[in-house]
């Protein structure tokens, strides 16, 4: 079984400063630059879980929820995984996000 530890501990991080931003920080870019990661990390899962299948757009829920949408999407790819590859590109696109998002 592969260890996403690394990709829930970056998830976690990022969706801790997000629920701690500011609302004028969430509105300047930070709350879609969550959602646009929680929409690729859940696609990918998508992809892994239903080859084949085109994947369901995760829904705007508004920018006080980004950081539960980024957890569950995060959750979802981390039991979905099943190569240090995928986990590593994951983790960098965290990393990336959370850095362009300046929380």
């Amino acid at each position: 079984m592969l260890d996403t530890t690394p990709l829930m501990d970056a998830v976690t991080r990022f969706a801790d400063r997000l629920r701690a931003a500011p609302q004028s920080r969430l509105q300047k870019g930070a709350a879609a630059e969550g959602l646009a990661l929680a929409r690729e990390l859940a696609t990918r899962a998508q992809r892994i879980e239903e080859p084949g299948r085109e994947p369901r757009r995760m829904p705007d829920a508004g920018m006080f929820a980004v950081a539960d949408q980024l957890v569950v999407a995060g959750r979802d790819l981390a039991l979905a995984l099943t190569d240090r590859d995928g986990l590593g590109q994951a983790v960098d696109l965290v990393e990336q996000a959370h850095r362009r998002a300046g929380v």
